[in-house]
């Protein structure tokens, strides 16, 4: 029986890390990429929309890692976004590693940015570096990175909701911390 149950909960863990993937991949609103490519791609549209991929994929990836009670969801959720990226119709065959080692990038990047405890919201760090690749003002005060960090929360929001809806909510005892919960 223990076999059984742990083959069940490996590929329960798939199932749901593929769905939280399938959420990530979502495409950026046709209002968000306008506005990236006017304050910051200089009007190029696809450079804007596949910063804006990169900023919901990571954050999706910060997020299952700072919200997920079961230390292998981030990692399977990586899997299976990386797995789902290689297949990614946007992407020609012959530019897959290219794109792999763009969001690596972004992802190292908005990580440092997310976790840092340097001045400003963590979103307005991140959008500055959002900002920074895709050739934007990176000055806090400036409309854009107040823009960015709007678009930040709203992905932040997102990926959590999905993060719940691919993995259940979080439901702890009110007497146990969850630092003391045990599997």
């Amino acid at each position: 029986m223990r076999l059984f149950r742990s083959f069940r909960d490996d590929r329960a863990l798939l199932r749901r890390s593929a769905a939280y993937a399938a959420a990530l991949m979502a495409e950026p609103s046709h209002v968000d990429v306008s506005w990236l490519a006017t304050d910051a791609t200089r009007g190029d549209l696809d450079h804007a929309q596949w910063e804006l991929r990169y900023l919901r994929r990571s954050l999706g990836i910060l997020v299952a890692q700072r919200d997920s009670l079961d230390d292998r969801t981030p990692s399977e959720a990586l899997r299976a976004l990386i797995h789902r990226m290689q297949k990614d119709r946007h992407v020609d065959a012959s530019l897959v590693e290219l794109a792999e080692r763009q969001f690596n990038a972004r992802l190292s990047a908005y990580r440092d940015a997310f976790s840092s405890h340097g001045s400003g919201a963590p979103s307005t760090r991140v959008a500055q570096n959002l900002l920074a690749f895709s050739g934007g003002p990176i000055r806090a005060d400036d409309p854009a990175v107040t823009r960015g960090a709007e678009v930040v929360s709203d992905y932040l929001l997102s990926a959590n909701a999905a993060l719940r809806e691919s993995f259940g909510a979080v439901q702890l005892p009110e007497d146990v911390v969850p630092s003391k919960m045990v599997r």
